[in-house]
């Protein structure tokens, strides 16, 4: 690596493996119980062995590692448990597309064998994501790497369906469900994506029937409008709102179910919006989620027109065998036949999609398992309310609340072979249902042997749900779950608080009577540049591991995390990952300056006494900088505690003190150079190791090249926060930086030459002013400062810093006359401008009827360029002949 260390530009590729293969040589992955300890655990969202990593999951495992390394640091006993979900639907459907390819079926290899299929799948692409978070510079404790269908983990999960089923919080029912086809499953809400699409609305009218029961062709009608004519066939009443003028005599009557040739009655219910469409709507509990829950209430029958397979059922009539998209258009046709049909307009709406096959989703009663959910609900819910977990941000919680106070009972079979088989036979000789958690022998109820096992699988996310104890050990009253549980810190995406966060806090407190985590802390999405959701049916999804290849870990790390908000969504842009790598580059080039001087350098700090005043305004803002690293990191503002790291090392660290001291580290003086070197260790001790838990690689082996390093960077403390304050440094310097900065810019406008040196004089100093900023003349190219007092007599440029005049001579460096010029051309620009919003505001009808925040920020603009006519009056008079 001695040869990397000579490269100007910074080289992952040849750092990364090797700094990894060092933590693991010194073990510093491994978790283990200390009583002696505080703890601190993260439980890794499992990612699903579908496939490779994403840029979200890059960005979610960044901040966990950033958490863990920080809390290591501090001397926690930490612990952050790993692992990868099975992830059913999912991975059954990516392992049938591979299978296809081979021109087979899962039907057609039989359960077992496409189960061996799966497991394939399943070793492949852990170790693949096991790699991939390596790459990433994870440090989990691998030695404890867990898989939601491992056998232990299996066990948990039967132990807790079978308690909740005897609890009665399991039970078996027809219910409405999102069914796919094309999966031939229900499948959770999460698995369903809305795509807005341009359809057709369909407005239709049902005759009033007369007393002989049939249609009065000639009305009155009720008219409804609908986007799906072909379940009309399932209709088994038409509802209004109770409170509907328009429709008080219609209840109770009934109304001419088109084509399908029967009544159905008129009934009122809130659920319906009586400001939506003509307040009248069909009611076909079979196939739509309102629908069914008014059939509930209203006793309605329930009617199968389409089936598992998207087809029209018997009891479609005249639609028979059709597939549900020809069933449409054969509806509308015979609609229109039988003059049923008032109109067909354009009509945009949402539209639910499989997120595994892109299937319409067709909502239908099917007999399911479900978990009475609100009991559950209630303790999650107020566990959050009297802050026993916290979630941040805070603006989540409402959101959280919203989904507990209105949630349904949870459907979690699924019609798939891939998963947590249900632990649910049935006696072939009695009916007998057997609930257990070992495989029963033979029938209690019969005594006979026929059983036969479900053939369902669990929702992913119910055994996901156990995650933060079933990994830990649980129903074992083990050291670790009495240790790490609950567990410190959740870090997940806000897209899941529902689907996965509040299933986990429903099922940890019922089974462990403690919330399963302290904290939730909610990221946002990974877009890409133009603010879209990355996925593979956008063709936009970035690979990390290309990003590491190209640009390394530490540039990626960096650039998810710094300058975001918690719960904000990050775009993926050029710019971002370009600044970040700039980042680590300068990094990279700093270290390599300082590295050859630290050869040699003191022990510890020297006393105050020997110290400069940039060095005692280096350690102030070392200081500094560490505590509000630290209280943001505690706050969860992660992004904001990056960003100022990162002004910190560039602008205090590289721009001020690196430039500041190498006079001193390149002169004759030892002990000045000695001082320097001190402070200059240090600094970089101390900011390696507050850089290290984000960009842990380039860290290290800037560390491993300090001299004196006996253990790995990742096993130095963190940096204590007292000991360095000193306001008067941070005072003065701040002085000295505003008057080099106003030379600068003087420098600037004026077009000199960067090696041009100049000399510049100064009047009506604050004590004390001029001899501190004297040492550090060299900064602004300037070789000589003299003190004036009077009038003066010659052109110059002047400027005001640290309450003091500031001027530079113009003789020999410009064209005064040209500079005058320059000057009162700007000057009338400016007054111009001036001028025109003065009238503006002394306009009273503009004052009175223009918004309070325009008056104020022309106010504000108004004040600004009065302040620049001041100046720009002064620096003009002082080049006047």
């Amino acid at each position: 690596m001695d040869q990397v260390w000579q490269e100007t530009a910074y080289r992952p590729q040849a750092v990364e493996k090797d700094i990894y293969r060092l933590w693991e040589r010194h073990d510093l992955f491994r978790s283990a119980v200390d009583w002696e300890k505080r703890p601190f655990c993260i439980v890794m969202p499992p990612p699903n062995v579908t496939g490779r990593l994403h840029m979200g999951h890059a960005m979610e495992d960044v901040m966990q590692d950033g958490l863990i390394r920080w809390h290591r640091k501090k001397g926690y006993a930490v612990l952050w448990q790993p692992g990868v979900d099975h992830a059913g639907i999912a991975t059954q459907a990516v392992v049938e597309r591979r299978l296809l390819d081979e021109g087979l079926t899962r039907e057609a290899l039989g359960r077992e064998k496409f189960l061996e299929k799966v497991w394939e799948w399943k070793d492949e692409y852990q170790a693949a994501i096991v790699g991939q978070l390596r790459r990433l510079g994870a440090s989990p404790d691998w030695s404890r790497l867990r898989f939601t269908m491992d056998d232990e983990y299996s066990r948990v999960v039967r132990k807790v369906f079978v308690q909740l089923y005897r609890e009665g919080l399991i039970y078996q029912g027809d219910y409405i469900v999102n069914w796919c086809p094309r999966c031939g499953t229900a499948v959770s809400d999460l698995e369903v994506s809305y795509e807005e699409e341009e359809g057709t609305l369909y407005r239709v009218r049902y005759p009033l029937v007369d007393e002989s029961g049939q249609p009065r062709k000639e009305g009155p009608y009720i008219e409804v409008a609908t986007t799906r004519p072909e379940t009309i066939l399932g209709d088994t009443a038409v509802a209004v709102h109770p409170e509907d003028p328009r429709y008080r005599d219609w209840v109770g009557k009934k109304v001419w179910v088109p084509v399908a040739g029967r009544a159905v009655p008129v009934i009122a219910d809130e659920a319906v919006e009586m400001d939506f469409g003509t307040g009248a709507v069909k009611v076909t509990p079979f196939h739509d989620a309102t629908d069914f829950a008014i059939g509930e209430r209203h006793g309605l029958e329930k009617l199968q027109v389409i089936d598992e397979e998207g087809k029209m059922t018997d009891a479609a009539g005249p639609l028979k065998g059709l597939d549900r998209d020809e069933a449409r258009k054969e509806m509308v046709r015979l609609l229109e036949e039988d003059g049923y049909l008032v109109k067909a307009e354009p009509y945009r709406h949402s539209v639910g999609h499989c997120s595994r096959c892109d299937a319409v989703i067709e909502p239908l009663v099917s007999r399911q398992w479900f978990v009475r959910t609100k009991p559950l609900a209630e303790k999650a819910l107020r566990a959050v309310e009297e802050g026993q977990t916290v979630i941040h941000p805070e603006r989540f919680t409402s959101v959280y609340r919203h989904w507990l106070e209105n949630i349904r009972d949870w459907c979690i079979s699924r019609q798939i072979w891939w998963g947590h088989r249900l632990p649910v036979w049935t006696c072939q000789d009695c009916g007998e249902v057997l609930v257990e958690e070992e495989d029963p022998e033979k029938c209690p109820k019969c005594g006979g042997s026929r059983l036969e096992q479900s053939p369902d699988v669990l929702d992913t996310w119910f055994s996901s749900a156990l995650w933060p104890f079933a990994t830990l050990g649980w129903p074992e009253d083990t050291d670790e779950m009495k240790f790490y549980y609950p567990t410190s810190v959740l870090v997940t995406g806000y897209d899941i608080l529902f689907f996965w966060v509040a299933r986990m806090m429903m099922m940890g407190i019922h089974f462990t009577g403690n919330v399963p985590f302290r904290t939730v802390y909610l990221h946002g999405l990974v877009r890409d540049s133009q603010g879209q959701k990355m996925s593979k049916s956008r063709g936009n999804t970035i690979d990390p591991m290309d990003l590491v290849e190209s640009m390394g870990a530490d540039a990626l790390r960096w650039s998810l995390v710094v300058g975001i908000g918690p719960g904000s969504d990050v775009r993926v842009e050029p710019e971002r990952l370009e600044g970040a790598r700039n980042f680590i580059n300068k990094i990279w080039n700093a270290a390599r300056f300082s590295v050859p001087h630290l050869q040699g350098a003191p022990d510890g700090l020297p006393a105050k006494a020997r110290l400069t005043l940039l060095d005692r305004w280096i350690l102030h803002r070392l200081w500094e900088t560490t505590r509000d690293v630290e209280e943001l990191l505690g706050k969860f503002e992660l992004g904001e505690a990056l960003r100022i790291l990162q002004i910190f090392f560039w602008e205090d660290f590289c721009d001020w003190y690196l430039e500041g001291i190498k006079p001193r580290l390149y002169g004759e003086d030892g002990e000045s150079k000695g001082v320097a070197q001190a402070v200059l260790l240090h600094a970089w001790e101390r900011i390696l190791n507050l850089l290290h838990p984000w960009v842990p690689f380039i860290t290290e082996y800037i560390w491993q090249q300090l001299p004196s390093r006996e253990m790995p960077l990742m096993a130095s403390p963190w940096p204590h926060r007292w000991g360095l304050e000193d306001e008067e440094a941070l005072r003065r310097f701040q002085r000295v930086q505003e008057g080099l900065k106003a030379v600068r810019a003087l420098r600037a406008e004026l077009g000199l030459a960067p090696g041009l040196e100049i000399e510049i004089w100064a009047k009506g100093a604050q004590e004390g002013f001029l001899e501190d900023l004297r040492p550090y003349l060299f900064l602004a190219r300037v070789r000589e400062l003299k003190s004036v007092e009077g009038a003066i007599q010659v052109p110059v440029a002047t400027a005001v810093a640290a309450g003091t005049q500031i001027f530079l001579p113009l003789e020999g460096l410009l064209d005064v006359e040209k500079e005058r010029q320059r000057l009162q051309k700007r000057y009338d620009e400016v007054k111009a401008h001036f001028e025109r919003i003065t009238r503006r505001l002394q306009d009273r009808e503009y004052r009175e009827k223009a918004p309070v925040e325009v008056v104020l920020r022309d106010t504000q603009r108004q004040q600004e360029l009065e302040a620049t006519l001041k100046s720009l009056e002064e620096r003009i008079r002082h080049l006047q002949p």
